[in-house]
C-alpha cells in the first residue's frame, strides 16, 4: 500500500480559505473539497445534511472503532468581510512578516487545516485509539450544524472520550466558557395620531421600557454576581443590540422589534434567566398594553440557545489538553463556540483549544501567525502520539 501523500498545513489552509464560506453562502462546496482530500487518502466520510441542501457537516473516523477517542471539531462558516478594508484578497491566503492574512484564517480554518494536515500521520500510526474529524456549518449565526453534527457524534459505534473545539485560544486549553443564548422581541401597539397619544399603544415606548428592565438585570448580576474568576467579565451579562420601531414623529408607533442576549456564567441557570425575562415582558408590560387595546401584544422568540460549559482545572479531560499544547495557562472566554452543544448533544467532555487569537479574528485583515501554526501542528503530533498508546 502506498503511503498517503503528505500535505502542509498552508497548502490546504490556502485551499480552505478560497472558499468563500460566509454564513449566508452554502458551505458545501469546501465541504465536498474536504470529503475529496479524505477520500484520496482512504478515509471515508459522512455528510449530515439537514433542510437546505447547499449546508452539510462532515464527520470521518481514522483509527479504530472499538475504543474512545477524540473528536477535533470546527465550523467552515466566516464572517462577512462587507465594508471591510482589506490590504489583500480576504479570500486568497496571503503571507507577510510571519502572518498568514485571509478570512477565516484565526477563525478558525487553520485549525481544520491542521487537522487535515496530520491525516496522514493518522494514518500511519499504530492507533490504539481513534481520531473524528467533525466539521460543522453556520456557527457564526445559527450554530444549527453543531446540533445535527452533535446527533451524529453521540450516534458513533463507541462513544468518544472527549471532544476539542478548534476556536482561537492560543493554542491554550480552555476549562470554562459562557452560554449565549440570543432573542426577538416583537411589540405590537396600536397606532394613533400624537395628538391623541392616550388613545393608541406606543409600541417604542414599551420596548424601551423593556430594554431599560434588561439593563438594570445585567446592573443586578454585575452587582450582586454569581462571579467566576478568570473570565474577562466574570458575571452574567445581558445586552441590547438593536431596536428598531415608529414611521414618523407624528404617529404613535404600532410596531417595535428588539434584539437582545444573555451571556451567563455556567451554573447561573439559564431557565431562570429566561423566565425573569419574560415574567415581565408577560406579566408586566403586556397586560399595561391591553388596558388601551386588547389585541397589543409582545411576542419573543429564542432564536438561538447555546450552552456554556465548565470543567474542573485538575479532571483528566483538561490535563490531557494541557499536555497536549504545551501550556499550563487558566483559560476561561465569554465568547461562544460548538463545544457546549457536543458536550450537550453527544453528552462527551468538550472544551476549546486551538490555534490563533480572538481579537484577531472577524475584522479587516484576519490573520494567523506562522508560529501559532508551528505550535498547532506539535499538538497534532504529540495527539497522534497519545493516540497510539494501549489503555
Amino acid at each position: 500500500m502506498a503511503e498517503p501523500k503528505h500535505t502542509s498545513t498552508v497548502e490546504i489552509l490556502e485551499s480552505l480559505i478560497a472558499f468563500d464560506t460566509t454564513s449566508r453562502n452554502p458551505n458545501r462546496p469546501m465541504i465536498d473539497w474536504i470529503a475529496g482530500y479524505l477520500s484520496d487518502l482512504g478515509v471515508e466520510s459522512t455528510i449530515v445534511v439537514d433542510d437546505d441542501p447547499g449546508k452539510a457537516n462532515l464527520l470521518a473516523t481514522i483509527g479504530p472503532t472499538d475504543a474512545p477517542g477524540i473528536v477535533l471539531a470546527g465550523h467552515t462558516d466566516v464572517v462577512p468581510v462587507d465594508g471591510q478594508t482589506w490590504g489583500s484578497d480576504p479570500f486568497t491566503l496571503t503571507e507577510r512578516d510571519g502572518r498568514l492574512f485571509g478570512r477565516g484564517t484565526a477563525d478558525m480554518k487553520s485549525w481544520a487545516a491542521l487537522a487535515l494536515a496530520g491525516v496522514p500521520r493518522f494514518l500511519e500510526a499504530p492507533l490504539c485509539r481513534p481520531v473524528h474529524l467533525a466539521f460543522s456549518y453556520d456557527e457564526e449565526t445559527t450554530c444549527l450544524g453543531a446540533v445535527s453534527l452533535g446527533d451524529a457524534i453521540a450516534a458513533l459505534p463507541t462513544r468518544p472520550a472527549l471532544c476539542i473545539v478548534g476556536e482561537p485560544s492560543g493554542m491554550r486549553a480552555v476549562t470554562g466558557q459562557k452560554g449565549c443564548y440570543c432573542f426577538t422581541a416583537e411589540f405590537q401597539g396600536l397606532a394613533a395620531h400624537s395628538s391623541l397619544a392616550p388613545d393608541g399603544v406606543n409600541a417604542v415606548e414599551y420596548a424601551s421600557r423593556f430594554a431599560v428592565f434588561l439593563s438594570d438585570l445585567s446592573a443586578t448580576f454585575a452587582r450582586e454576581g454569581p462571579f467566576v474568576a478568570g473570565y474577562d467579565v466574570p458575571h452574567t451579562t445581558v445586552h441590547v443590540g438593536t431596536c428598531r420601531g415608529g414611521t414618523a414623529l407624528n404617529i404613535v408607533p404600532e410596531h417595535c422589534r428588539l434584539e437582545f442576549e444573555f451571556r451567563n456564567l455556567p451554573g447561573h441557570d439559564a431557565a431562570d434567566i429566561r423566565r425573569t425575562i419574560l415574567s415581565f415582558a408577560n406579566d408586566v408590560l403586556e397586560p399595561d398594553m391591553r388596558l388601551v387595546s386588547p389585541d397589543a401584544r409582545i411576542e419573543i422568540d429564542e432564536w438561538s440557545g447555546l450552552p456554556g460549559y465548565a470543567l474542573d482545572d485538575e479532571s483528566v479531560e483538561v490535563q490531557l489538553v494541557r499536555s497536549l499544547s504545551g501550556h499550563n495557562d487558566d483559560v476561561k472566554v465569554t465568547y461562544f463556540s460548538e463545544a457546549g452543544i457536543y458536550a450537550d448533544r453527544a453528552a462527551i467532555p468538550s472544551l476549546i483549544c486551538g490555534p490563533g487569537f480572538i481579537d484577531q479574528a472577524h475584522k479587516p485583515d484576519e490573520f494567523i501567525s506562522l508560529d501559532q501554526i508551528t505550535e498547532g501542528e506539535r499538538f497534532m503530533d504529540r495527539l497522534t502520539s497519545y493516540l497510539c498508546r494501549p489503555g
